[in-house]
């Protein structure tokens, strides 16, 4: 995230990310991603918006939803 370092005058950036979906699962929840959005919330020059519906495939929509629960092993 460090590329937010060299935005230009009247420049605009639109990230979009999944927190369920990352590469390293060690991190837990709270990533790079989450990290700026907390720290730039409320500032005039930033904006966020949480999407909340899915546009994905039913499939991905319910893998996603399984991924997001925790894994219950029982004998």
């Amino acid at each position: 995230l460090t590329v937010l370092s060299r935005i230009g005058q009247g420049s605009r950036v639109v990230l979009t990310h999944d927190i369920a979906q990352r590469d390293n699962l060690r991190v837990g929840r709270h990533d790079g991603v989450v990290a700026v959005v907390e720290s730039l919330k409320g500032h005039p020059l930033f904006a966020h918006i949480t999407l909340t519906r899915s546009e994905r495939s039913q499939i991905a929509a319910l893998v996603t939803e399984l991924l997001e629960e925790p894994i219950n092993f029982t004998n």
